[in-house]
């Protein structure tokens, strides 16, 4: 905040709103947009990951590893994903928790659900009482970004999972012709070729990512939406920059980033979609050629 800003109360105009504008609380607000792009940047290929995990184990001559990974495809997609949100981060807590517990608690025989509650020694707690602020912030993030992985990467594996079936069987059945084994043809001539098939659908789950970051809110994260919330609804006279209902300007500021967020996207999978289609009898590629004639 500039030097001038130490009396609100005698400002006016442009100096008001410069003022108003670099505030802490509103530099808080500046700094949820750069989390909201870190939970889409860092949950994207932890989500990939586990779709192509999912999908490889769907796949599985292994039976209990098969049925693992039908098992987690299907049932995350078969519960609303708010559930999982809520879900999964209290489960992971509770469970990282639950290990401490017998690890670092003396008393480790007594039971840790007392009624409704799920007590532990102090020791067991994560983060610890004491840590610093940031400390909770990243632990919080860090589970909101496996809750995102979880529910993403089970829709990822169905959509990595078609892909994979969709790439014609003669390539494959050449490269076994010349002498490539099954590993070397999984990774040599169905993955790369997998990626051209994919895309659509995995570019649609990253739109739908994007869409789906203020569920942020709801995991305790102070995201852009509760800062849009809390900074634009009417402040009284009690605050020191006072004024009405400002919402419906903080809300558009969102939709203007995330309207940008997501023609940024296009473009990245335009280019993308282009380059897989390189070589194949796809769409894309025919586009190209007819470009080129």
């Amino acid at each position: 905040m500039m030097s001038f800003c130490h009396t609100p109360a005698d400002l006016e105009g442009f100096t008001w709103l410069s003022c108003y504008l670099t505030t802490n609380t509103h530099f808080s607000f500046y700094w949820s947009f750069v989390t909201v792009l870190l939970l889409v940047f860092i949950t994207a290929p932890v989500a990939l990951l586990f779709g192509f995990g999912g999908a490889v184990a769907k796949r599985s001559t292994i039976a209990p590893l098969r049925w693992f990974g039908k098992l987690y495809t299907n049932m995350v997609r078969g519960v609303p994903e708010l559930i999982f949100f809520l879900f999964v981060p209290i489960a992971l807590d509770q469970g990282f928790e639950y290990i401490r517990y017998k690890l670092l608690c003396e008393d480790s025989s007594a039971p840790v659900y007392q009624g409704n509650d799920f007590v532990v020694c102090t020791a067991a707690k994560l983060p610890l009482s004491s840590a610093e602020a940031w400390v909770h912030t990243t632990y919080n993030f860090s589970l909101a970004v496996l809750a995102f992985a979880i529910v993403f990467g089970a829709f990822a594996a169905n959509v990595i999972d078609g892909a994979l079936n969709a790439v014609p069987k003669s390539q494959l059945e050449t490269a076994s012709s010349y002498g490539l084994s099954k590993r070397q043809t999984f990774w040599r001539i169905h993955v790369p070729q997998m990626w051209g098939f994919a895309l659509a659908g995995l570019s649609n789950l990253w739109l739908i990512l994007i869409k789906a970051t203020p569920l942020l809110f709801i995991l305790g994260i102070e995201d852009v939406v509760y800062w849009a919330g809390y900074l634009g609804k009417t402040k009284t006279s009690f605050f020191a920059y006072p004024h009405g209902d400002w919402r419906i300007w903080y809300f558009l500021a969102l939709l203007i980033f995330y309207l940008l967020m997501t023609y940024a996207s296009e473009k990245v999978i335009n280019r993308l979609s282009r380059r897989f289609a390189r070589g194949q009898a796809t769409l894309g590629a025919s586009e190209d050629k007819a470009a080129m004639a």
